[in-house]
């Protein structure tokens, strides 16, 4: 029963990752639409929406590699000692 509720939980955590995924566009879209309006003469402070667009595109980057990994994820090899020769008495 645990393998079953882990591949279950995979499974929810990947849907939850893509309702992120939407998240960030419908995000990405709205920003997108407040940076054509917000150009008004005279203000003193202006919101910085293309650093908001680099930051929703590195998180969406990162939700995108974890969900379809490039490759096989590295594994934890233990080192070979390299050294073959002992003194002494065999173990």
């Amino acid at each position: 029963m645990p393998i079953s509720h882990a591949a279950a939980a995979s499974a929810s955590e990947q849907t939850n990752l893509v309702v992120m995924i939407r998240q960030l566009n419908a995000l990405e879209d709205t920003a997108r639409r407040s940076a054509q309006v917000a150009d008004e003469p005279g203000k003193r402070y202006f919101f910085d929406y293309q650093r908001l667009a680099a930051d929703i595109a590195r998180i969406r980057h990162g939700l995108e590699g974890y969900l379809t990994p490039s490759r096989a994820q590295p594994r934890d090899p233990v080192e070979l000692s390299g050294q073959y020769t002992t003194e002494g008495r065999k173990p």
